[in-house]
């Protein structure tokens, strides 16, 4: 027997067809939530209840557990089961398939690591925007200035330099909520702005050590190669204390061995959820203490 499920049914078959059906409520929420549990490589009651009893053959990895995987099999080919048969329209899994793609973009959009980005990049603009008007400031006030003109732009200044330290102040919250690890070994703001070169955690949870430990070096990276020269060692990370105030020699294994352990932490942060700063800051002390040495 041959256990096959559609978006409007799951249909237990034989060589000849199909033998035994149970069909979903055609309801537009009742079927989503089928189609996402599927998605999330759950199953299904009703594919539990229609194979009890009988070995199966299946075509999806997910369904292994209860029948034997074999989607070479050449009968998941020519079985031909419409949803027009069990009066299913076509309209109605248009209408499930946007809703389910709707809600899928929504909760892209409010990933908290994406609101980390957003709130990176907004504070760039800030320290950018504070820097200009500071530059416009110390400028005017060399020649002579009555205080009232100069008084609206330090009021603006001390504003944006207030949203800065309120902004600091919620990307250290929020990651040490979402990138407990990443946060404890490199830092929340550190942290944070890798996350935004990344373009995310779970692409940041990807990368190779190599590249995580150069992000944000990529105009010096670009320069050796077009131009020769020495490549860089390091980026953003190198805003670390334990980079910024090591001596020449030792920055380049510095900054490899805490791109490694950051690498380490973003990766149990995303996949795993363990937190394994112990382990990551007692193999760093060790490894700090080699290099040291050397």
């Amino acid at each position: 027997m041959y256990l096959i499920t559609k978006w409007f049914g799951t249909f237990l078959c034989d060589e000849k067809g199909v033998k035994k059906e149970i069909l979903f409520p055609q309801d537009e929420q009742e079927i989503e939530q089928r189609l996402q549990a599927i998605q999330d490589q759950k199953i299904l009651s009703e594919e539990k209840k229609i194979s009890k009893n009988h070995k199966v053959i299946v075509s999806e990895k997910r369904l292994e557990p209860i029948g034997t995987y074999d989607p070479s099999d050449p009968f998941f080919q020519t079985i031909v089961i419409t949803p027009q048969t069990y009066g299913f329209t076509q309209q109605l899994f248009q209408r499930v398939t946007r809703k389910a793609s709707q809600k899928k973009v929504e909760e892209q959009l409010q990933s908290e690591d994406l609101q980390i980005i957003q709130m990176v990049n907004a504070l760039d603009d800030l320290i950018q925007t504070a820097n200009l008007l500071s530059e416009r400031i110390s400028a005017w006030s060399l020649i002579p200035t009555p205080e009232e003109k100069i008084r609206p732009f330090k009021e603006t200044l001390h504003a944006v330099q207030k949203e800065m330290k309120r902004l600091e102040q919620q990307i250290e919250k929020d990651m040490t909520t979402i990138a407990p690890n990443t946060t404890k070994i490199i830092g929340p703001l550190i942290g944070a702005r890798l996350i935004a070169l990344s373009g995310g955690m779970h692409r940041m949870a990807l990368l190779p050590t190599s590249t995580i430990q150069i992000l944000g070096a990529e105009k010096a990276l670009f320069r050796f190669k077009k131009e020769g020269g020495k490549p860089p060692k390091h980026g953003v990370i190198f805003q670390h204390p334990l980079i910024n105030k090591a001596g020449k020699t030792e920055r380049g294994r510095l900054a490899r061995m805490l791109a490694i352990k950051t690498s380490m932490a973003i990766k149990a942060d995303v996949f795993t959820k363990r937190d394994i700063t112990e382990y990551l800051e007692k193999t760093m002390d060790e490894r700090i203490q080699e290099i040291r040495k050397t």
